[in-house]
């Protein structure tokens, strides 16, 4: 027992003075790229020189203007397509000879293919799924250049249901390790824990009360590529987030015969009183699984994870750490608005911590596997996410989308899903597919058990789900799987809700998709306690009805098969057997603009517009989903003289809410019953609008709404006013006209020039309105409803960025930002 502490002691040690031999290095700068089809591009002897630099990731598509002729039509952003390819050239050091060097792509749409010196590698059909291709057996060394080139093909249009993007649209790494070492996308950290508090007990016996202990298993698969048999010593190791060794490190000797490889499965990692990953503190622990070869480090992999439990029950919902969790959450597509498809960290960053701030605790990645660093966001900000594999199987949504990929591709693109995304502690559940049409067939069966199975043999901790559309069980041959889905996942049909423990005996229930209400930022139609269905059934578009493609703010529209944002909401959290819900959508995203057709090219489903821009329904899940204070009083006060103005409030931690014009009175509402709202009618008389939220009498929050005057001037408000120079950082910056007293202009509609000095540079603009059909990488944007927005990005060295915007006729505005290392 001496002997091994001594020699984990020295292992620890010597991982401080000897560097680690696996090398990963971010692969994304220096590429060149051209847009357009050339099929000797991929052969290295070829002169790309008047092709176009840039950096990785990029999605052409974005930087194309928008078209009501475009193959993939208004439904997938009215952008074009096409073929692009790109080259790379680079050298490898002579010491990695003797070394394994893959080249590691996160996500490429689609059809992509990849030569290195030209020699073939292969294809992957699935633009979303994260793939790799070893190298090293066709590279040169030292001085001698190396290409690689990839061929992406998004020409055969339609293809996806929403906005694909086109490109290299996620990072690229070059991965370096020895002929000995692990296989990473094979290793597996699944931590749970066992409590006093609930009478469990460990190896030793029954724990006390209050104390906690974590089981973190791990497994890994060792290769050994040498031609000669290898004594090893496998050493896991757990550190907390702060740096320090957590428990005691595992340590055991492995042999690993010629050319052979090892699954094994060590579960003898255990830390006392552990901190728990939750929503509120989601706390992060790293397992370092070190390989040793006479004391020697030959290959490390590190797995960040969280310790948390979670489990459904049937009559009582979701649990995460034995506490019950009413899932409160969004769908999302891939989309990051006017940057397009291309990941940027920053971007995701702050959508989900718009979010994050609406109460929104989860998210559904929809209807595809996301990019792994907004996993990695969602672990360390505290979101539960549903990792979404297909929009379809073999029966076909688009005339070329995956159906025709999925017979040959299907296995290896979800295996290769669950083991990139398994070891994330906020992916909570598996869906399998999305409104599959395989439901209403018997085909529908057989492969919901293959898929099923496919994800239970690489991750058997978490349940499987598939979103579903048809409720009649006898319809319904995906249901008819038996017990292949371990949860309902119900799309819509929120009439059906109160009755899902009758209807569906023993199973459990989560609603994966509901709403699909539709709103415009900024517009209101009246009355507002009218409820509009558009369009209406049996028919997927109708004519403008407002003059500009909007859609009233108010909660009161919605699409022919979802209900209003209230309706679904009241029903979820009345019934504690419904897990929760997915609210289509978290924000509005490019493609798919029910119930408009040309010019509308973005939803109008979401909670916060396209620029990040939060709707005034926002509130109302602010006031429900959260405990911070929250009156939001809308709409604004710029009216016809007389005019009979609809007001709401949302609130909460408050018993009532009384609204003064003017000073004058003009009356105290309360909700009553399951209200999520109330309401005035009040005649427009310029002036002051004041809603003041009390509870026993005394003042919560007061909001007060004045009557806009003339444009005056620009209102520049940074996110951020420091960004990192590396290149990559954003900025996004809201623009706001105001009058002389710094009222927002409420139906502000000037253009806005934008230009930028210093190391800094404009990406794109936007402003929310789903009919903007300005290309995004414009430096000139109208405003809608009195706002803009303007993403500025660091162009790689330090200094100050000064933004500078300007209207005809009004004040020019400045604003500078710090790009700092």
């Amino acid at each position: 027992m001496k002997k091994n502490l001594i020699f984990i002691l020295s292992i620890l040690l010597s991982q401080v003075s000897h560097a680690v031999p696996r090398t990963i290095l971010d692969f994304n700068k220096d590429w060149k790229f051209y847009l357009g089809d050339d099929s000797t591009a991929s052969k290295a002897p070829y002169n790309d020189a008047s092709w176009h630099n840039l950096s990785l990731p990029h999605d052409w598509s974005i930087e194309l203007n928008f078209s009501e002729k475009a193959p993939a039509t208004t439904q997938g952003g009215a952008l074009p397509g096409g073929i692009g390819w790109y080259r790379k050239t680079f050298t490898v050091p002579v010491a990695s000879k003797n070394k394994n060097v893959a080249i590691e792509f996160e996500g490429v749409y689609r059809n992509s293919e990849v030569w290195i010196n030209g020699h073939y590698l292969g294809k992957r059909p699935n633009g979303y799924i994260s793939f790799r291709y070893e190298l090293s057996p066709w590279l040169k060394y030292g001085a001698e250049k190396n290409i690689i080139a990839v061929k992406v093909d998004n020409s055969a249009q339609p293809n996806s249901r929403w906005y694909s993007g086109s490109g290299i649209y996620r990072n690229v790494r070059l991965i370096t390790t020895n002929k000995v070492g692990f296989d990473a996308t094979e290793t597996f950290v699944h931590p749970w824990y066992i409590s006093g508090n609930l009478g469990e007990t460990s190896e030793g016996g029954m724990l006390k009360p209050g104390q906690i202990i974590a089981i973190v298993p791990v497994s890994v698969t060792l290769h050994n590529q040498t031609g000669v048999s290898q004594k090893l010593r496998l050493v896991h190791t757990v550190y907390d987030a702060a740096g320090k060794v957590a428990g005691k490190p595992f340590s055991g000797d492995i042999e690993l015969d010629t050319f052979g490889v090892i699954n094994r499965l060590d579960p003898g990692l255990y830390i006392d009183n552990p901190r728990l990953w939750s929503l509120e503190h989601p706390y992060l622990y790293k397992v370092v699984s070190a390989l040793y070869q006479n004391n020697q480090l030959v290959d490390e992999v590190t797995t960040i994870t969280g310790i948390r439990k979670i489990h459904f029950d049937r009559k009582k919902g979701f649990f995460l750490n034995d506490m019950p969790l009413k899932i409160k959450g969004v769908c999302m597509h891939h989309d990051l608005g006017a940057l397009g498809s291309a990941f940027n960290y920053r971007a995701a960053e702050r959508q989900l911590e718009i979010l994050k701030a609406m109460g929104c605790n989860a998210i559904r990645t929809s209807h595809n596997p996301p990019a792994p660093e907004f996993l990695d966001l969602c672990d360390k900000m505290g979101f539960l996410v549903m990792d979404e594999a297909f929009d379809m199987w073999q029966k076909k949504k688009n005339k070329f989308d995956y159906y025709l990929d999925f017979k040959q591709w299907h296995q290896l693109d979800l295996e290769d899903m669950v083991k990139r995304d398994r070891n994330h502690p906020s992916v909570f559940i598996w869906s399998i597919g999305n409104e599959i049409r395989e439901q209403f067939d018997s085909s529908g069966t057989a492969l919901t058990k293959e898929l099923a199975a496919i994800v239970k043999r690489l991750d058997p901790t978490r349940p499987v789900t598939s979103a579903l559309t048809e409720t009649d069980t006898a319809k319904n041959f995906i249901y008819q799987s038996g017990e292949a889905l371990d949860v309902l996942g119900w799309n819509y049909n929120q009439q059906k809700y109160p009755d899902a423990l009758a209807s569906y005996p023993g199973k459990i229930f989560i609603a994966s998709e509901t709403t699909s209400a539709l709103e415009t930022r900024g517009v209101y139609n009246m009355p507002s306690d009218s409820i509009q269905v558009w369009p209406p059934k049996g028919k997927k578009e109708m004519e403008d009805v407002n003059g500009d493609w909007s859609v009233s703010a108010y909660d009161n529209v919605k699409s022919n098969w979802g209900s209003t944002h209230e309706e679904t909401w009241k029903i979820i959290k009345k019934y504690d057997f419904l897990s929760g819900m997915f609210v289509w959508t978290g924000f509005d995203y490019l493609g798919e603009p029910t119930p408009f057709p040309w010019p509308a090219r973005s939803s109008y489903f979401g909670i916060v517009d396209l620029a990040g821009f939060p709707k005034d329904v926002y509130y109302m899940y602010q006031s429900e989903w959260t405990t911070k204070p929250v009156l939001h009083l809308f709409p604004h006060w710029n009216w016809r003289p007389g005019q009979l103005v609809n007001i709401w409030a949302y609130y909460n931690n408050a018993d009532e809410v009384e609204l003064y014009l003017n000073g004058r009175s003009l009356g105290t509402r309360k909700k009553t019953g399951d209200d999520l709202h109330v309401m005035w009618r009040v005649p427009f008389t310029p002036g002051i609008l004041k809603a003041v939220s009390r509870r026993n009498g005394r003042m919560v929050l007061t909001k007060e709404i004045r009557t806009a005057g003339q444009p005056v001037k620009i209102e520049l408000k940074a996110d951020r006013s420091i960004v990192k120079a590396g290149g990559k950082d954003l900025s996004f910056v809201t623009v706001r006209i105001l009058d002389k007293d710094g009222n927002l202009v409420p139906d502000a509609d000037q253009l806005l020039r934008f230009s930028v000095s210093g190391p800094g540079i404009i990406v794109a603009t936007d402003n929310g309105y789903q009919a903007d059909t300005t290309s995004f990488t414009s430096n000139q944007r109208k405003a809608w409803k009195g706002m803009a927005l303007a993403i500025v990005k660091s162009a790689g060295k330090k200094g100050n960025i000064t933004l500078k915007a300007s209207i005809a006729g009004l004040l020019t505005s400045l604003l500078t930002l710090k790009a700092l290392n």
